[in-house]
């Protein structure tokens, strides 16, 4: 897309977004899955960065407003770099809506725009509680707008059961244990919380790890509204989640 060249401020993390995406869907048909969840993963990273590092709040909340409106009528005073990321954005976003429409029937736009959640706590003073900061991290760290992306990338039957827990958040096991080993923050609000030592509280982030991996497996044995193969997916997604943020 040539947004990382045009917005220096941004990390240019193509090989590690694609390499990320081959462990989630690795069957070789999948071959366009991939290349769409590798972008969205760039996406992730370089609005990311835009909240993180470059932009100020009041943009910020200009932009985070745009994105809500998904409206292109809405950009026109923004800033450069602000608006040539949304729409890439949201060209991006509206192609492949328009291709799943065009071949299964089905308009995915506002189960998109629904998980295009941005979180700019980055810009606050307020240091969260720890449950805060899982209600929030489990959204920003972008585990779910993967998963829905992927759900309907892989060309499955779309049952309408399936569209209402994604609308819904079905369950967000996944999500919570990736965002609570994606992050120093993390560590730094139950210490916070608690008063506890660094090494207590990583123990504490290693146990809630483990929790977690028991709830995914026993939701893979159980059944949900999803098949067995994107299950396997969610799965995938959780180990090289876990894979990456810990080597």
């Amino acid at each position: 897309m040539g947004l990382a060249s045009k917005l220096n401020f941004v990390r240019d993390r193509l090989t590690e977004c694609f390499f990320w995406t081959v462990r989630v869907v690795s069957q070789p048909q999948l071959r366009h899955c991939r290349k769409v969840l590798t972008k969205v993963a760039s996406f992730v990273t370089t609005i990311d960065d835009i909240y993180d590092v470059h932009g100020t709040l009041d943009e910020l909340e200009s932009f985070t407003d745009v994105v809500q409106r998904w409206d292109l009528g809405t950009v026109e005073n923004m800033p450069y770099y602000m608006e040539l990321c949304f729409l890439a954005f949201y060209n991006s976003i509206n192609e492949m809506a328009y291709e799943t429409l065009r071949d299964h029937g089905q308009n995915i736009l506002p189960y998109l725009r629904k998980v295009v959640r941005i979180a700019n706590w980055a810009n606050s003073k307020h240091i969260p509680t720890f449950q805060e900061y899982l209600e929030n991290a489990w959204l920003s760290v972008s585990g779910h707008l993967c998963l829905v992306h992927t759900y309907f990338l892989q060309r499955t039957n779309i049952t309408i059961e399936a569209l209402h827990s994604l609308e819904h958040y079905h369950d967000d096991e996944l999500e919570r244990g990736e965002s609570a080993s994606a992050s120093a923050s993390a560590i730094t609000c139950y210490m916070n919380e608690t008063g506890c030592s660094e090494a207590m509280a990583y123990q504490h982030i290693n146990d809630l790890i483990e929790d977690y991996w028991k709830k995914l497996n026993k939701c893979y044995v159980d059944g949900s509204p999803f098949s067995k193969h994107n299950i396997e997916t969610a799965i995938n997604l959780a180990r090289i989640s876990q894979c990456i943020y810990q080597h």
